[in-house]
């Protein structure tokens, strides 16, 4: 087997270029919610692409993730797989995936699609909605934030 200890540096760039990739659509879509609240504007070109990368980009990001996450564990070994902070941050991570694709997706694009809508009713159903996708936004941020603690401190955690 080839020594890939020099292609190291690059993996990890990789791998952490792509693990933010994912969530970003996810952290950053709620928040473009605030400028459509009063309007019915069709969403801009950075929302547009924001949803092609969360609708078509995921699986590929997704791959280049895994095999990333496989290269670096080619290279540093698998006992890696037993320190306790690498643990809790991949169920961190999947935990947050599953929240992000399964919960939050289809109601920001519901939310994105449907609009505020002409009656008061329907603009304030629209608002709670687009409120619970920040809250769910602020989530998602601290568990990401969450995972960056635990991969760059390492601590001991049992």
């Amino acid at each position: 087997m080839p020594n890939l200890a020099p292609l190291f540096p690059l993996l990890l760039a990789t791998h952490v270029g792509l693990a933010i990739a994912l969530f970003v659509p996810g952290l950053v879509l709620p928040f473009t919610l605030r400028s459509r609240r009063q309007t019915d504007t069709p969403p801009g070109r950075v929302v547009r692409g924001l949803l092609w990368v969360q609708a078509n980009g995921t699986v590929i990001i997704g791959a280049g993730l895994a095999a990333t996450g496989v290269g670096m564990l080619l290279v540093l070994g698998s006992r890696l797989l037993e320190q306790p902070w690498l643990l809790v941050s991949l169920a961190t991570y999947a935990v947050t995936a599953v929240v992000v694709f399964f919960v939050q997706r289809p109601d920001l694009r519901s939310l994105l699609r449907r609009g505020p809508g002409p009656t008061d009713e329907e603009r304030a159903a629209w608002r709670a909605g687009a409120r619970r996708q920040r809250y769910i936004a602020y989530g998602i941020t601290t568990a990401v934030g969450l995972i960056a603690f635990l991969m760059m401190s390492k601590p001991t955690l049992w």
